[in-house]
């Protein structure tokens, strides 16, 4: 772990913002639909919704993101194209938002990236690149290219509209209950957590974000609980939570509205992927099960309170639902 000077960051959005990312997502695609699940609630003890965002064109919350930030785009920066890296799910919001924009796009992906999630980025369209063993070796590649190519590199983390666009979720949780206690969100680069302490601190300023990251990729957490940049070893098999450095727009939002910062381990993780499929009949990805696992990890705090889930993404691979049919096997009845 190492502090790093901060570069001057681009200025936080608003729920203005928020709201006018909404008027863009909703031109294509409708609110996600959220519920709520007896054998989730008796099994956890306490009253969760959750917010399918697997239900998403992409089967991931950042859609959302993607289509607000190529909105906001120049029209050159649209002639000329757009770069960023991703493990996965930010590259197909890109790919999807750029193809509907008509914006030549190349996504930067790991060698070892879901091959669900990269078959889908290229059927939208983009170029896929691959470099490197970790999503932070994609990240400094990406912008490289961008140099060499003339495209506008898009960070993952540090775009204004992107977690503005990611925000119009929570919107819609507290459009449906806005009587909440608590939000479990993911926490990768921090973008969908940012986006919710916006909304949250503007409609409902006493609700409770709780963030959740792989205990195997802690550098967000250790980010936020230092109030300093930390970058930590990337090893979680959990590729939508996989960063080894943080991305200081988020961390400037997070830090002064989360909650919580939740570090769970890939087991437990994986453990909720099974437990979610079996209670909830819905198959999320790892990084969209963490939220069900931080509620789980905080379930004696929970106790007849009402809480919200976010299952993220939907973007499983075969590997992972291998593994996650095995452990299904050994929940207790």
């Amino acid at each position: 772990m190492t502090d790093k000077p901060v570069p001057d960051l681009p200025t936080a959005p608003t729920v203005r913002d928020v709201l006018a990312a909404r008027r863009v997502v909703s031109r294509f695609m409708s609110p996600t639909p959220m519920y709520r699940y007896a054998a989730l609630d008796a099994y956890a003890g306490a009253r969760i919704w959750v917010k399918h965002e697997n239900h998403t064109p992409i089967a991931a919350f950042k859609l959302r993101g993607g289509l607000a930030l190529m909105d906001s785009i120049t029209r050159n920066e649209r002639i000329a194209g757009v770069i960023t890296a991703s493990t996965g799910n930010h590259g197909q919001s890109i790919a999807y938002a750029a193809q509907a924009f008509g914006v030549p796009a190349v996504i930067v992906v790991p060698e070892g990236a879901n091959p669900l999630k990269v078959e889908a980025i290229e059927a939208l369209g983009a170029e896929v690149a691959f470099h490197g063993a970790t999503f932070d070796a994609a990240k400094r590649h990406g912008r490289a290219l961008s140099a060499v190519r003339g495209y506008r590199f898009i960070s993952s983390g540090d775009e204004p509209a992107l977690i503005a666009g990611v925000g119009t979720y929570v919107w819609e949780i507290l459009e449906q209950a806005p009587d909440l206690d608590y939000l479990s969100v993911p926490v990768g680069g921090g973008s969908g957590a940012a986006g919710a302490c916006i909304v949250a601190q503007a409609l409902q300023p006493d609700l409770r974000i709780i963030a959740v990251q792989s205990k195997q990729a802690p550098a967000a957490y250790l980010t936020w609980k230092a109030r300093a940049w930390r970058s930590a070893a990337n090893q979680t098999l959990v590729e939508g939570l996989a960063t080894a450095e943080p991305f200081m727009l988020p961390q400037s939002i997070l830090q002064r509205r989360l909650h919580d910062f939740l570090l769970i381990d890939d087991e437990a993780i994986m453990d909720a992927v099974a437990l979610c499929f079996r209670l909830t009949k819905s198959l999320p990805e790892p990084a969209g099960a963490s939220g069900l696992a931080g509620v789980l990890a905080m379930r004696n705090a929970l106790q007849d309170q009402q809480c919200a889930i976010v299952l993220s993404g939907g973007n499983i691979s075969a590997q992972q639902l291998a593994m996650c049919l095995e452990r299904m096997a050994g929940l207790p009845l």
